[in-house]
């Protein structure tokens, strides 16, 4: 399957709240996020939006440790 670059450019990640997460899970704190990540982060979370994926630096399937833990999901 051969995919546009632009069709790249549109996809976004999505923030799913998690209760537990697995031992063998990529985990990373916020306060390990770049600045541009960070933002596009907690603005997801506030607003309950998605994230442009070209935008950060997050991987699909990790997880985020916040005030909660949020597992990256394609939107």
């Amino acid at each position: 399957m051969n995919m546009e670059s632009s069709d790249l450019l549109q996809r976004s990640l999505h923030l799913e709240r998690v209760e537990s997460v697995t031992a063998d899970a990529t985990v990373r704190h916020v306060d390990q996020l770049d600045t541009e990540t960070l933002d596009s982060f907690y603005e997801a979370l506030t607003d309950g939006r998605s994230i442009p994926e070209a935008d950060v630096d997050l991987e699909l399937g990790e997880v985020i440790v916040f005030t909660e833990n949020y597992r990256v999901t394609r939107a």
